[in-house]
């Protein structure tokens, strides 16, 4: 079995609480039983997560040897030029890791998202914009890391799609999940 569920702000990527924490879990979501994640979205990020019952699916979708691609959109503060694009589409040194070149680019017009609850911080006098990345590996807060190495804090972030896979096509609100069709299933690896 093979789940899409839209993950919503302020859901752990994990059925059990962490001693403490003010965030939910995957257990309130009603999901079917022995599922697990593939991969993560930290809780303050949202966006299209695959659960399944498959042991051999972790691996084929997440080692970077299969150089499997997931798409985030992210807003920012400020506008990046050209240059800070490079930067992250050239990899970056984030600490004692440098990330993979990847593709980034400006979303423009804005993506139409759900509004997120609680809303992100609005500051009158610093604009912000939607970036996309396009990345084949996921380290720990790494689109987080990236958007700050280059001087754009994110404000949001959001797994748009993974494979050829999409939320948009899915047309799930967040807190919503189902069972991949065999077609759904065949872009994931795409």
């Amino acid at each position: 079995m093979l789940l899409a569920l839209y993950k919503p702000y302020g859901v752990l990527s994990q059925f059990t609480p962490e001693p403490g924490s003010r965030w939910l879990t995957l257990a309130t979501l009603g999901l079917p039983p022995r599922v697990y994640p593939i991969g993560r979205l930290d809780a303050d990020s949202e966006g299209l997560l695959l659960l399944t019952d498959e042991a051999a699916l972790n691996q084929r979708l997440l080692h970077p040897r299969h150089g499997h691609r997931r798409e985030y959109w992210v807003q920012v503060e400020r506008i990046p030029t050209a240059n800070a694009l490079t930067q992250l589409t050239e990899g970056l040194r984030l600490g004692d890791h440098e990330t993979l070149p990847c593709r980034a680019w400006q979303i423009d017009p804005a993506p139409a998202v759900p509004p997120r609850d609680p809303p992100i911080r609005v500051r009158k006098t610093v604009p912000d914009c939607w970036l996309a990345l396009e990345l084949t590996e996921g380290k720990n807060r790494q689109v987080r890391r990236m958007t700050a190495a280059i001087g754009h804090p994110t404000l949001r972030l959001l797994r748009a799609s993974i494979g050829a896979l999409t939320l948009t096509d899915l047309a799930m609100k967040p807190g919503q999940w189902r069972e991949l069709t065999a077609p759904e299933r065949e872009r994931v690896f795409a």
